[in-house]
């Protein structure tokens, strides 16, 4: 089986300039191919992560990929899948979020066999007036209005500076064509218009050259909702912003009816095994084998191998409710979304500190529920009602957990 039809197995593969073109070329030998991304932002998140998968596949098959980290583009901002201008970042800004992204890049993608392009190096260096001549005349504006990008912003108008965008990204084509022989773009579904542009310029300039664009299926979940999006925000990739916690719960929590589709598309995974755990999800779903694995390997690819190993220690142990084994770094982790009270560091009468730290409405009800058993603080079970909650017992002085019932978590927070 052939890398494409690997792709295709997987549901990756959107459209192709020319697939059966592309497929013979793959055959003939390895290529180089590349993928590009503003500097929007200093972080990648999730969603991200679609096309650069598929880039990945394509390193491990020995091709040479490139990332495209768009100083330059950056400056201008994508039109597509907006309904406004893009607010212009500063020099400073731009030049941040590109240390940031680079270094997410290696550590998806490594150093050998791979390398990264900036294309503020070329697109800098040309004047408006070669911009006019040697490339503005390769494009038909009637064309370019008609590009999905550019109509679905028409009608609220937009500015000359996004509507050039398509041209820049296909000079960064062209460019990386000459430059370092790369001869494949992949995007998202919504690149379409500027990948197909960017082939045209080449086949404008270079007509016997082999020149290909592809992309990737839009990404939905079982309920037409745009994969990644959250009720808590962005899953981002940079563990600073969703701690490799939340980001393994993120696809331990996936539906039934997705994660088969997210196992052949985000794990390196083989078809034998995707295909037996997508028979125990019709089998026995209650085991969630699948939605584990799929967080295992994600998270692992993202976060590397001690950080799943934790992500996935941290979730045992909330699971058995015995949050006295997380260090201060798991338990921060584990309540990244939980939201803290503050309390003081000194040592409290269990009944009081209950109803301070407002878990307990009235001393009557905390006394009850410590009389029944539903009260636990870091881990044990308070049955005592002489019990005295001390800060200084557990994660090095900072916190305090507390659990009412079986579910309802509570992080206090220790203050000076």
């Amino acid at each position: 089986m052939d890398i494409l039809e690997d792709l295709e197995w997987r549901g990756a593969i959107n459209q192709c300039t020319d697939l059966e073109g592309l497929r013979k070329l793959l055959n003939e030998k390895k290529i180089s191919l590349y993928c590009g991304t503003d500097p929007t932002g200093d972080s990648l998140h999730i969603g991200h992560l679609i096309p650069f998968i598929m880039l990945k596949r394509f390193q491990l098959a020995g091709h040479h990929p490139y990332i495209l980290i768009g100083g330059g583009t950056g400056f201008i901002g994508d039109p597509s899948g907006r309904n406004s201008e893009r607010q212009l970042q500063t020099a400073e800004q731009v030049q941040h979020n590109k240390e940031g992204l680079t270094n997410q890049m290696i550590k998806l993608f490594g150093t050998e066999n791979f390398d990264i392009v900036d294309n503020y190096d070329w697109l800098s260096k040309i004047n408006l007036l070669d911009f006019l001549r040697d490339y503005g005349k390769a494009f038909n504006i009637n064309t370019m209005l008609a590009k999905e990008a550019v109509a679905s912003r028409l009608k609220n108008g937009i500015s000359f500076t996004e509507f050039s965008y398509q041209i820049l990204q296909s000079i960064d084509f062209l460019h990386l064509n000459e430059e370092k022989g790369i001869q494949l773009q992949i995007g998202g579904a919504d690149q379409w218009g500027n990948l197909t542009n960017g082939v045209d310029l080449i086949h404008n300039k270079k007509p016997n050259e082999k020149a290909f664009g592809l992309t990737i299926p839009l990404m939905l979940k079982a309920d037409g909702t745009k994969f990644g999006k959250t009720a808590g925000g962005a899953v981002w990739l940079d563990p600073n912003k969703t701690s490799p916690f939340t980001f393994y719960q993120f696809w331990l929590n996936q539906d039934d009816r997705d994660v088969v589709k997210y196992l052949k598309y985000f794990t390196f995974l083989s078809h034998d095994e995707i295909n037996e755990l997508a028979e125990k999800v019709k089998t026995e779903p209650q085991k969630r084998e699948a939605q584990r694995r799929l967080a295992e390997e994600v998270t692992k690819f993202v976060h590397g191998e001690e950080a799943m190993k934790q992500a996935k220690k941290i979730s045992e142990i909330l699971f058995k409710g015995n949050v006295a084994e997380l260090s201060t770094n798991e338990l921060q982790q584990a309540f990244e979304k939980v939201p803290s009270i503050k309390i003081s560091n000194t040592s409290t009468n269990i009944v009081d500190w209950l109803v301070n730290s407002k878990i307990e409405t009235s001393k009557r009800q905390a006394r009850e529920d410590v009389k029944n058993g539903a009260i636990t603080i870091n881990g044990e079970k308070v049955t005592d009602l002489d019990f005295v909650v001390d800060p200084s017992t557990n994660f090095d002085g900072k916190y305090v957990v507390a659990r009412k019932g079986k579910r309802n978590y509570f992080l206090a927070k220790v203050t000076e």
